[in-house]
């Protein structure tokens, strides 16, 4: 049996996604506060999940600093493959706790709705503004013109922690300007429930790509049969099984195959793994003839 090990390293780049997180973390918090005081003195339950939302932005960019930290840790003899999955438990952690913050707004907003509260449109209007604002700004620094692919998912968890605000923010905002208007003071809670619907369709999209990873399945726009037919391609392969394809983290990924051949053509398999699929984790074994008792 021979194999290839070759474990992609982490980028320097991950240290600009470390300050970028940084400027996001000290923006999300003072903007956090503001929202806060502003819902408690304009009586907005609104106002007051944009900025519970907003906390929780704080705390994706806390968790996906000290994930960055801890995924350059380097392999031990304990942890052989290292520490690179510790972002897919940071995403999956960040994306059910927005969850569990919809749940709560949820039924806030339903009690709300059977007893209104008198809300100060003009109070929401200002400071919601002011929110959207550092919301944009936010988006600017976490803004990354790197393929979706190559970013690391507890990143892209804290940017659709920003996005799911922004549009939190426009939303408080109409219904600062609709209470203003009219005193209709029913659409503070719809606003409310809007909002963490949408919470819930932005990290869903995060939840189900971190179980998919968790679940080691085929990573998205790599195709099994594809890659199974192109390893057949090569020189005197005339069969391949047990092929595996995972992803160790988002920037990781990983195949390992059993090729049928009476030649050695490990150099030309990994070198047209690494080529054409960017997997640069490939471990083959070249098998003379193929076991029929072997179940994949």
């Amino acid at each position: 049996m021979t194999c290839h090990f070759d474990l992609k390293p982490f980028e320097e780049g991950d240290d600009k996604e470390s300050k970028k997180l940084k400027w996001a973390t000290f923006i999300a918090l003072f903007f956090m506060l503001v929202e806060l005081a502003g819902g408690i003195i304009g009586h907005s339950l609104a106002l007051i999940s944009d900025a519970l939302h907003m906390f929780t932005d704080v705390g994706a960019f806390v968790l996906s600093l000290i994930v960055l930290k801890i995924a350059k840790r380097p392999s031990t003899k304990k942890m052989t493959f290292g520490y690179q999955r510790a972002e897919i438990l940071g995403a999956l952690a960040s994306g059910l706790f927005l969850w569990a913050l919809c749940a709560v707004l949820i039924y806030e907003a339903i009690v709300r709705l059977i007893t209104p509260h008198e809300v100060a449109g003009g109070i929401v209007f200002v400071i919601a503004t002011i929110g959207l604002l550092s919301n944009l700004a936010m988006m600017k620094i976490l803004h990354s013109h790197d393929h979706d692919h190559e970013k690391q998912i507890n990143v892209k968890a804290a940017y659709l922690h920003v996005i799911g605000d922004l549009l939190g923010s426009i939303g408080v905002i109409t219904s600062g300007i609709i209470i203003y208007f009219t005193s209709w003071n029913i659409i503070d809670p719809l606003i409310t429930l809007i909002i963490a619907i949408m919470i819930l369709i932005t990290s869903g999209k995060i939840l189900k790509k971190t179980i998919l990873i968790l679940m080691e399945g085929t990573p998205p726009g790599i195709h099994y049969d594809e890659v199974k037919e192109s390893l057949l391609s090569l020189p005197s392969v005339t069969e391949v099984h047990d092929l595996h394809i995972w992803s160790l983290s988002t920037k990781q990924l990983s195949l390992s195959a059993h090729l049928i051949s009476d030649k050695d053509i490990l150099k030309e398999a990994e070198k047209l793994i690494n080529e054409k699929y960017k997997i640069y984790h490939s471990t083959f074994q070249i098998d003379r003839e193929y076991c029929q008792d072997r179940v994949e």
